[in-house]
């Protein structure tokens, strides 16, 4: 009796050994199942698209607090350990700033930073800027690194290598895609060699005859041509007008110069009297260009400059509503004025 009750003991024990085998196989199972549906299940982020930036010397556990940190939640850290190592990517994610977008899966974020698909930041220059408020924008850009604030204008040109060249009017106004760590004078570099190219060529490009000796004259009409352009299709008209005001040695009388002069003593009234004030830019009371472009002027303005349209007007004045009436006579003219500018009949 005593030997078939320890036999049934032992019967018990080993039907109690399979099924705890059993049961940690069950689990295993299912936790391989968890594994497989967490590697390429869309992420539930905690908040509207963060990033998370790895920095040189992270290693995986920094990736992964850093992730958590972005809100994260999905999957215990060994999950993602195991991915990366099946992926065979556990040593190979690269610096950068990476994207954490609604949908994308724990795949395709590993292979993502792997690549190194890293963020690209947008930062446009807006035609008609000056460089000062350029500089006051890139030093609003929190992804880029500010190393500038300090330098004054002729100090970043040296910083370019062009120290004999005035910052004003030389950077290209675009859209420029940079990544985190992009330094403030990279993007200049890029936009200082992007307005180099797009000046020599139209340039290269110039009509005959133009009453502009280099370049850089071309540029510094193209500044006030971007100034008084309020409708886009107006650009070669405009500059026309101020070609043929060259040409036949007659001031340019346009006010953007005079506001440039002014610099930040201008309040937004333009005065008779600033009209009367003479300053290097004031093209009522000196003849010929201006010494420097008094803003960022566009490729649009730049063949404009470069090629002005045909015709015979000489003065023109704002209709209110952005566009210019052109005329041929100064009599023409003054009645366009008292017409638009003081609402007489």
């Amino acid at each position: 009796m005593a030997e078939l009750t320890r036999q049934r003991l032992r019967q018990i024990q080993a039907m109690l050994l399979l099924a705890a085998a059993l049961l940690a196989a069950a689990a295993a199972w299912q936790a391989w199942g968890d594994y497989r549906s967490f590697a390429d299940k869309p992420l539930r982020l905690a908040r509207a698209e963060p990033t998370i930036e790895v920095e040189r010397g992270d290693g995986f556990a920094q990736i992964l607090r850093k992730l958590r940190r972005a809100g994260v939640r999905r999957g215990p850290d060994l999950y993602w350990r195991g991915l990366a190592w099946e992926m065979g990517v556990l040593q190979k994610l690269q610096v950068g700033e990476y994207a954490l977008d609604h949908g994308i899966t724990p795949r395709e974020l590993l292979t993502r930073m792997e690549q190194g698909k890293v963020v690209q930041h947008r930062f446009t220059i807006i035609e008609g800027w000056s460089f000062r408020e350029l500089r006051r924008a890139l030093g609003a850009e929190a992804a880029l690194t500010q190393t500038i604030g300090a330098l004054s204008d002729a100090e970043i040109m040296q910083q370019l290598g062009v120290g004999d060249v005035a910052a004003e009017g030389r950077f290209l106004p675009e859209t420029y895609l940079y990544t985190r760590g992009t330094s403030d004078l990279e993007l200049l570099k890029r936009a200082y060699t992007a307005l180099e190219q797009a000046l020599q060529q139209c340039w290269d490009q110039r009509s005959e005859g133009l009453p502009l000796s280099s370049p850089g004259q071309a540029l510094i009409l193209a500044s006030i041509i971007e100034k008084e352009t309020g409708v886009a299709d107006e650009r070669p008209a405009i500059a026309g007008v101020f070609t043929r005001r060259l040409q036949r040695g007659m001031r340019l009388q346009t006010d953007p110069t005079v506001i440039y002069g002014l610099g930040t003593a201008f309040d937004g009234n333009l005065t008779r009297a600033h009209l009367e004030a003479d300053t290097p830019f004031n093209t009522y009371t000196r003849d010929g260009l201006p010494p420097t472009p008094i803003a960022l002027p566009g490729r649009a303005a730049l063949c404009a400059a470069t090629q002005p349209a045909p015709g015979e007007s000489l003065y023109f004045v704002s209709r209110g509503d952005g566009s210019h009436h052109f005329s041929v006579s100064l009599d023409e003219h003054n009645a366009a004025v008292r017409r638009y500018q003081l609402k007489q009949p």
